[in-house]
């Protein structure tokens, strides 16, 4: 099920919110928590089938971990490692199954010449970040950083729909508390206002701007040859902005539909595409899943005190680790690599005290975005350095003089002037407008953030008959 549809917001939602509003008002607290379970698992299933099965019992497998080790408390720490060792194993098996198989299948017939089969294996939905929580989870209560949680308030934790499938990736030691919060069932109408205005802008960001774009980008991707250098940049820029639309726009509508509930999630994105270099641009894209690969992977290999060699290979490993987990394909892991020498030279630069002026350093640090971007969507690495090419091959205007040139460019401008007004507006609001936590810090209930959500929101409405899911979607 995705948000920004009609079966979501007119039915979903609405039967979700009253029926745990019902439920809060008459003081069912601990019934009003399984609601939210229940429709929570609903919402999986809608878009996952057969598979929730499986989640379910990763679920109730990672709880039985977790808790078995909370419980040996000073034990001896063998017991605990080979504990933690079988739950991560299990995680690391359920994802590599389902994500990786065929990638070392196809990689085992090239390297030994062999002819075996690739499996008919669909990804299930989530199964990237909610296997990122649960290893979280259980890598915590190994430290002795959680509780030992009721089963009800790890399941809501784990299950609330509207980051199970996409994100934010959360934390259990900020939304376990929320939802143990004696506050947290109280009707709370300035945060079910500023969750429809972020809901409106989330959707506003994802239906009009993110899709359109995708389409674009997706369509000349899908057939490379046929397309000539103009709609190479206006691909690779229309993807480079739809990533960002879709993703920001998945975490608003999030973020809002928490709200409702009570419940803050955390912030995902803080105006990327404005960053001067990529320590800085990882630090405001998908903040949440940095601040895991950080905490989890980077501060696991790097030990402070060991020199500049051992800091930067755990940002190698740290951005190794990213690409992969991102995609089972060589151009994921080639896009990790290059995202982390990226971050390193931020590193050096910063660490040896030298800055470039701001505008060549965001022009450099925004074609590197770019040249990545294409390296991420493309299909393979082959077809990524064929677009890059194609962007740099201008033998097409080598028989026209200026005039010629103008022409074929007017021409190309009004043949596709729709996207290209679309991605203006994007890179208008992108690199210019306040992003959606600055927007939430200065909301305040008035007709004039009423008027702008219901515009927003009644726009995209128009548009939700032919809405695409969500890029990380089945991720």
């Amino acid at each position: 099920m995705v948000f920004s549809s009609y079966l979501f917001i007119l039915v979903f939602l609405p039967i979700t919110f009253l029926g745990y509003r019902l439920l809060t008002y008459f003081r069912y607290d601990e019934l009003s928590k399984v609601w939210l379970v229940a429709a929570s698992l609903v919402f999986y299933w809608q878009g996952s089938g057969t598979f929730l099965f499986i989640f379910l019992a990763s679920v109730v497998f990672n709880y039985l971990i977790g808790i078995a080790i909370i419980r040996l408390g000073a034990s001896p720490r063998w017991e605990k490692k080979w504990l933690l060792a079988i739950g991560l194993a299990g995680n690391i098996a359920l994802l590599g199954y389902y994500k990786y198989t065929n990638f070392v299948i196809e990689n085992v017939n090239f390297i030994a010449g062999t002819s075996f089969d690739v499996m008919n294996i669909v990804l299930p939905l989530g199964i990237s970040f909610f296997t990122f929580q649960l290893i979280a989870f259980l890598v915590d209560c190994y430290k002795g950083d959680t509780e030992e949680y009721s089963f009800v308030n790890y399941l809501v934790f784990i299950t609330f729909f509207p980051q199970l499938i996409v994100g934010p990736i959360v934390h259990h030691k900020e939304v376990v508390p929320q939802f143990e919060d004696e506050k947290r069932p109280l009707f709370n109408k300035f945060n079910v206002m500023l969750g429809m205005f972020l809901f409106s802008i989330g959707a506003a960001k994802k239906v009009l701007l993110a899709d359109p774009l995708t389409a674009y980008g997706e369509a000349f991707f899908s057939d490379v040859g046929s397309y000539d250098v103009l709609a190479s940049w206006l691909a690779s820029f229309s993807y480079t902005l739809s990533y960002y639309f879709d993703l920001s726009g998945y975490a608003d509508m999030a973020i809002g539909l928490g709200l409702f509930f009570n419940i803050l999630l955390p912030q995902n994105f803080k105006s990327p595409y404005k960053a001067r270099n990529f320590r800085d641009y990882w630090q405001r894209w998908h903040i949440t899943l940095s601040r895991f690969l950080s905490n989890y992977i980077f501060r696991g290999v790097y030990k402070k005190g060991k020199g500049s060699f051992n800091f930067y290979f755990a940002v190698m490993v740290t951005f190794f680790v990213s690409g992969f987990w991102h995609g089972a394909g060589w151009n994921f892991v080639l896009w990790g690599i290059i995202n982390g020498a990226f971050v390193c030279m931020a590193h050096y630069m910063r660490r040896s005290g030298r800055e470039l002026p701001f505008i060549i350093a965001w022009v450099l640090t925004f074609a590197g975005v770019v040249g990545t971007r294409i390296l991420f969507v493309a299909s393979d690495s082959q077809q990524a350095f064929e677009v890059m090419r194609k962007m740099f091959d201008f033998s097409q205007f080598a028989e026209f003089d200026f005039s010629g040139i103008a022409y074929e460019m007017y021409v190309f401008a009004m043949y596709n002037s729709v996207t290209i007004l679309t991605l203006i507006i994007a890179m208008g609001i992108a690199f210019f407008g306040k992003s959606s936590n600055e927007m939430k810090e200065d909301f305040k209930p008035s007709l004039k953030y009423a008027i702008i959500a219901a515009v927003l929101l009644g726009l995209s409405l128009t548009q939700m008959s032919g809405v695409s899911d969500f890029l990380y979607f089945q991720f």
